[in-house]
């Protein structure tokens, strides 16, 4: 069957559109439990739900079990939910995954089976796409972040404002589960306290102006004072080291040549944000900021540097990365010092 995205495979259960089978895979397991959730809520009675609602994991059935629990009658019903995990776990020849797929040939009216595979294993599996509804739980684009986060939010009654999630966004990334363990620290607070952009800074412990995209932001602005000024309380935060934060310059500078290019052949404002933003269409990398505002900045950026002062620069980029990954006794903020010193000079020397 054709695989369908995240957000369609919601839109489709909100016009009650049920599939008998749904195979989850992707790296995002946090979207897979969404739509558990989800496809539970549509089909199930909340009163009945501990009756007409099994989970287990696919390796601890034999087939007789897993064939006695495909086809038991819901209590009280029309339909029952069955969410079968880590279906990966299964050898190509083991009896129970040839006992799911007689049974995904011919799918019992009465069950809405739910497959999960691992975000370990984020490829589908063919024989198990071409018998169900395949959803693809991917990590999501930094605009779809914040919807979730605002949708999230209001599930766990927390009153996050449009910039307060935004910072969110920044200073702890995009990844669904770290979002959603925070999300959680914050809703222990007051019930209806407003959560702005610089009490959610407090609480994370990042505040507004010192994430890694600031340091980023002020390198690429010739900030040089700035950038060097902020090393230290960005490397201090969780999870950031040397190499995320070359990691970040690097696939800026990359982005920013692509703009240069597109600005040496005559293209010009929005055409050329509109044509960046095309590419962050297509090429989806993650750990980016917004991308509408990331094209902006990237074509911002390609004014100031010219396509020889980029390629210089992600040269001596490649060499920090490699000097930072050669010993575990690299002192990181003096490397990356040295880095942006370089990069300020070289404009420097260009304007000189």
């Amino acid at each position: 069957m054709p695989e369908q995205t995240f957000d369609a495979t919601i839109r489709a259960l909100k016009k009650g559109d049920i599939a008998p089978v749904y195979y989850l895979v992707g790296a995002e397991d946090l979207l897979k439990a969404d739509l558990v959730r989800e496809i539970s809520d549509r089909v199930l009675d909340p009163s009945l739900r501990d009756f007409n609602f099994d989970q287990r994991t696919a390796t601890s059935l034999d087939p007789e079990e897993l064939s006695t629990l495909l086809n038991t009658l819901p209590m009280m019903a029309d339909r029952r939910v069955v969410v079968l995990r880590d279906v990966e776990g299964w050898q190509k020849k083991a009896r129970g995954r040839a006992e799911l797929l007689r049974y995904l040939a011919k799918p019992a009216a009465e069950t809405v089976l739910v497959l999960v595979q691992g975000g370990s294993a984020p490829d589908p599996e063919t024989e198990y796409a071409k018998l169900a509804t395949t959803v693809l739980c991917a990590a999501l684009p930094p605009e779809r972040v914040l919807r979730w986060l605002s949708h999230r939010s209001e599930q766990l009654g927390i009153s996050l404002e449009p910039d307060a999630a935004r910072h969110l966004l920044h200073a702890v990334g995009s990844d669904l589960t770290t979002l959603d363990a925070e999300l959680a620290k914050l809703a222990s607070l007051a019930p209806g306290t407003p959560l702005t952009r610089e009490l959610v800074g407090d609480l994370v412990g990042v505040r507004h102006g010192e994430t890694m995209y600031d340091w980023r932001d002020a390198v690429l602005d010739d900030a040089t004072g700035r950038a060097l000024t902020l090393l230290r309380p960005v490397l201090d935060q969780s999870g950031i080291s040397g190499v995320k934060l070359v990691s970040l310059l690097g696939t800026t500078l990359s982005g920013v040549a692509l703009a240069r290019a597109h600005r040496d052949k005559g293209t010009r404002a929005g055409a050329l944000e509109a044509a960046i933003f095309r590419s962050l269409l297509a090429s989806r990398p993650f750990g980016l900021p917004e991308w509408k505002a990331e094209a902006a900045r990237w074509a911002r950026w390609s004014e100031r540097w010219p396509a020889a002062r980029l390629s210089a620069a992600i040269r001596a980029t490649l060499a920090t990365d490699q000097a930072l990954k050669s010993t575990t006794l690299t002192d990181e903020q003096a490397l990356l010092g040295e880095l942006v010193m370089r990069l300020g000079i070289s404009r420097a020397e260009r304007v000189a």
